[in-house]
């Protein structure tokens, strides 16, 4: 059995596609998706045309749902990571693989501190998921699930081969989650704006918040000794001067980039709007505390943090690009 811990929108879409190519799954998360899943069972979407629905899963809100787990796939925000590994860590076997789909370079460190006796594996969704109400998913840009490479995995890469999802491994992961930590720094961009990802991807002066707050995470894996793995083909250090091209340039260069479903926002966006707190410390404050920690600066994301922080509390969340370009590279 599989275990997907903390399902919301990725535990959900994640879960729910394992569950449709007849994976047993269960879900364990809050009961306001709970009631949802049993009203509406789960339905699946992409931006690439797939439309599965799943009539009945299994969608529990007790911990102990997980006990009997194979394979724990934990979801939760990353705030929660402590949380869940308190509460896992009575219930799960000893040796079971515990993969953490999360955003951030910690996760995996908390989980393995929590659960000393679980095989815990990084692991990284590298797809927006959009939650559309009423048991729907969609998943609205591309991308895959990647995980660091270990024998507890062997005997799960079926299942997720099975419901068209490959777990991609690596040797090593750590490069991996860096670059996709630099491409999450536009999730507080995004969320700022108040704009679906590939409109406001598409207005150069987003992207150039994005390329400054790119540069600071650049300099500071560097200090830190991280080196951020290539992506789709791109040099990672190369993609800050492709952000700050005219728009019509980075339309032709960058189509990949702009690949996303037209409605789709970052999760940053989604928690706002649904009025919850954001992970906005763990990406561009990660990168923030990752530069203080290397002696590097990072005022940029320090201030998107900030600003992001504002909008939780009802701040601004409606930035034109000329004035989020102006708000961070000159704070009031």
């Amino acid at each position: 059995m599989i275990c997907v811990y903390g399902a919301g929108s990725i535990g959900c879409y994640v879960g729910g596609r394992l569950a449709a190519a007849g994976a047993d799954v269960v879900f364990v998360g809050r009961e306001r998706i709970a009631a949802e899943v049993r009203d509406h069972g789960l339905r699946l979407t992409d931006l690439d045309g797939a439309d599965e629905h799943v009539a009945h899963p299994r969608y529990e809100t007790d911990p102990a749902a997980a006990a009997d787990a194979d394979l724990v796939l934990v979801a939760v925000k990353s705030a929660a990571t402590a949380d869940a590994a308190a509460q896992l860590a009575p219930l799960l076997r000893p040796g079971t693989p515990v993969v953490s789909f999360q955003n951030g370079l910690r996760n995996t460190a908390t989980l393995r501190s929590g659960l000393p006796e679980a095989v815990v594996i990084p692991g990284m969704v590298a797809f927006n998921v959009v939650h559309r109400g009423d048991g729907a998913f969609h998943r609205g840009t591309g991308g895959g699930l990647e995980a660091q490479a270990h024998p507890a995995l062997a005997p799960h890469l079926d299942a997720f081969a099975r419901a068209a999802m490959p777990l991609a491994l690596h040797d090593d992961l750590l490069g991996v989650q860096a670059a996709k930590l630099l491409l999450n720094l536009n999730n507080a961009v995004n969320a700022l704006s108040g704009l679906p990802l590939r409109t406001e991807l598409s207005q150069r002066p987003y992207r150039r918040v994005l390329a400054r707050a790119q540069r600071e995470a650049l300099a500071a894996y560097k200090a830190a000794g991280i080196r951020p793995a290539t992506t789709a083909g791109a040099d990672p250090r190369l993609v800050p001067y492709v952000l700050d091209l005219p728009d019509a340039l980075f339309a032709r260069i960058a189509a990949r980039m702009l690949a996303v479903d037209p409605h789709a926002r970052s999760s940053t966006a989604d928690d706002l709007a649904a009025g919850r707190p954001t992970e906005v410390d763990y990406l561009n404050g990660e990168i923030a505390a990752l530069a203080a920690e290397h002696g590097t600066a990072a005022p940029v994301n320090e201030r998107l943090t900030a600003l992001v922080h504002a909008a939780e509390a009802g701040g601004r969340r409606d930035f034109t690009g000329p004035e989020l370009l102006a708000a961070v590279v000159r704070p009031d």
